[in-house]
């Protein structure tokens, strides 16, 4: 239950900053954030494939 507060409590601060930068740079960084973890995915699904 602290764990789901604690990510509320963060997505509340993380909104909040969204919503004060200009929306160009909301996209910006959505994108590279959106690219690392397609990243990640990538890495993690050929980690276990060979093994």
């Amino acid at each position: 239950m602290l764990v789901l507060v604690a990510a509320l409590f963060l997505l509340g601060i993380a909104l909040g900053a969204v919503a004060q930068i200009p929306l160009s740079s909301t996209l910006a960084v959505a994108a590279v954030i959106g690219g690392w973890l397609l990243l990640f995915a990538v890495r993690e699904r050929l980690a276990r494939r060979s093994r």
